[in-house]
């Protein structure tokens, strides 16, 4: 009898273990989010190495500061801006407007687009590709991009843009991606601690 109670509480023990292993990690619902996508299979950019090896996506702390309200300066009749990519291929954006904002005290400006032919279910989404002082060094070299939806455009012509939901482009995961490479007009001149880490590969 004891010996059967022994190995159903090692059972249960080991099923405990399995089932924390399993958890999805994350602060936040953006970061549970990603990690749940990178987890799956059939979802994730992570090459098959990558995937065996994944535990969890690097975030910078969760900080306020770097969720802002912006000033939304619409260019409707700005032309279309044929972005190059990490591969020969084109992706075609229009150019929505400029949103401004402060961060520490220093203004900044930065391009917000949108696709030019968007899935059915992208039509509201807009595209924020942006660069700063921590590229290369604890976030992915090639700039990061945050998702933006024209339904969060407010009344008075401002428009909230958090950078803590801030990730790379699948090329920083793997070669069997095209991205959009970011401009260099969009450039922060700031450390923006917040987002997606660097991915060690």
């Amino acid at each position: 009898m004891r010996k059967l109670i022994l190995l159903a509480l090692i059972l249960i023990l080991q099923s405990c273990e399995g089932q924390k292993k399993k958890a999805i990690i994350g602060e936040s619902d953006f970061q549970i989010e990603m990690n749940t996508k990178f987890k799956d299979a059939s979802k994730s950019p992570l090459t098959k190495k990558g995937l065996k090896k994944f535990r969890g996506l690097d975030f910078f702390p969760i900080n306020n500061k770097f969720k802002v309200k912006a000033k939304l300066v619409k260019t409707p009749d700005a032309p279309t801006f044929n972005f190059p990519t990490t591969t020969d291929r084109i992706a075609v954006y229009k150019k929505y407007g400029m949103v401004s904002f402060t961060i520490d005290g220093k203004e900044f400006e930065l391009a917000i687009y949108q696709d030019e032919n968007p899935k059915p279910q992208y039509i509201d989404n807009l595209f924020l590709p942006f660069l700063d002082n921590t590229n290369g060094k604890t976030s992915y070299s090639g700039g990061r991009f945050i998702d933006v939806l024209t339904t969060d455009e407010n009344e008075d012509g401002t428009i909230t843009i958090d950078f803590n939901k801030a990730y790379n482009p699948y090329c920083a995961y793997s070669d069997r991606y095209s991205c959009p490479i970011t401009p260099r007009d969009n450039y922060l001149d700031t450390e923006i601690k917040a987002g997606v880490m660097a991915y060690k590969k």
